[in-house]
Formats: structure tokens, C-alpha cells, sequence
């Protein structure tokens, strides 16, 4: 797996740098006693800033129109019938990932077809779980449609994720496994499948964007 920094996160690692550099810097000159415990604490923020929008090289096992991949990586916290009232307007079979902080904050396509429809919701900021948060917090709305079956794929923000990345458009003919967006410092995704769709994946389990398979398309 090779290692790579998000282009999302160029300007923010390199405002951040520049920052703690200046302070330590400033710190070496003007007072000794403080820059080694501030030098360390600037590491390790840094560090944690790197590995948040790392966005490692996934190539997908077997691609195919009836499989769907899992487009984030994280922690399956729904797998559920609900009524979807925005596109579908009827039952659908969700499933949901909550992403950490610490997760890989890349969103992928987990179809390959072609975007039906797209919008951008304005929102709330409820905590990512919240069982409102789906249609409350601000997010974006996309279908893929593979040519045999439409799948529903929604990016949320939570409480600390306030900033949404997407680069798809309706019309748009994407590939399955290419990066479809960003959210910045963790929230959610939720999938709406088909009802009968053949779910391959169990509640709390941890999966990872590209490799793991969430469910097989009837």
C-alpha cells in the first residue's frame, strides 16, 4: 500500500507547519526551557494532522456492476430498511459507516455507472450517529446508476466535521473505486441499496474504502 498525502489536506498541512515552525523557532530564541516539551507536543499534533488526510493507493479486488464496495473507511453503525424520501421515494436497504477522526477520510465510488442525479444540502451539524442526522446535517445527495440498478450514496458532516469535498456532477460517468469526495475531520456515509440486495457485511464491523465488500446487487 503506498502512502499519500489528499490534495485536500496541501494548504492545511502547510499553514500548520509553517505555524508550529515559526513557534518553535521563536521559542529556541527567546526561551530554551519550553521549546523541547513544545517541539514534541508539535510532532505529534502534526502527525496527527499527516495521517488524517493520508489517502492510501486501494486498488480494488474485482470490479463489477453488481458488487458495491464500501466508499469510507470506518465502523458499520446501520444496517436497515427505511423509507428514503428524497430520490427513491420507497423503501431501500440502508447501511451506514461512522468515520473517526482517526479513519482514512477519502469517499470513494462504490459502483461504476453514471451519476443520475447530485445535490448539496445545507444543515445541521448533529453528532454523526444521530438518527436524524441523514436528513438534518449538512450533506450531499448521489445516485449511481450502474445500468441494472441505482444505488444512493450520502455524504454527512457531524459535530466536528463541518467541511464536505465532492467532485462528481450529475451526467458524470465514474468509475468504481475513484475518489469521489473528502469530509473533513470524520462523520458518516450512508448507503441506500436496493431492498433486495445480498448484504455481505455486520453491524460494528470495521471496513476499509475499496476492499471490503458491503453488499452483492440483486
Amino acid at each position: 500500500m503506498i502512502f499519500r498525502i489528499h490534495k485536500e489536506g496541501y494548504a492545511i498541512l502547510a499553514a500548520v507547519g509553517i505555524f508550529l515552525l515559526s513557534l518553535n523557532a521563536a521559542l529556541w530564541v527567546l526561551d530554551q526551557l519550553y521549546f523541547w516539551p513544545v517541539a514534541v507536543l508539535s510532532l505529534i499534533l502534526y502527525g496527527f494532522i499527516l495521517q488524517f488526510f493520508r489517502n492510501p493507493v486501494r486498488e480494488i479486488p474485482v470490479k463489477h456492476n453488481q458488487v458495491v464496495y464500501a466508499p469510507a473507511d470506518g465502523r458499520i453503525c446501520a444496517i436497515e430498511e427505511t423509507y428514503e424520501d428524497e430520490y427513491f421515494k420507497e423503501k431501500r436497504l440502508l447501511v451506514s459507516i461512522f468515520m473517526s477522526p482517526l479513519n482514512v477520510h477519502v469517499n470513494r465510488n462504490p459502483v461504476s455507472g453514471t451519476v443520475r442525479y447530485f445535490r448539496y444540502h445545507a444543515g445541521k451539524y448533529l453528532v454523526a450517529w444521530h438518527p436524524k442526522s441523514s436528513s438534518e446535517n449538512e450533506r450531499t445527495t448521489v445516485v449511481y446508476d450502474t445500468g441494472s440498478a441505482q444505488v444512493l450514496m450520502r455524504q454527512i458532516a457531524g459535530a466536528v466535521a463541518k467541511r464536505i469535498k465532492w467532485y462528481v456532477q450529475e451526467g458524470d460517468k465514474v468509475e468504481q473505486g475513484a475518489d469521489m469526495g473528502f469530509i473533513k475531520f470524520g462523520s458518516r456515509v450512508d448507503l441506500f441499496l436496493p431492498i433486495h440486495s445480498k448484504v455481505e457485511i455486520t453491524m460494528n464491523q470495521q471496513v476499509k474504502g475499496n476492499l471490503t465488500v458491503i453488499a452483492h446487487l440483486p
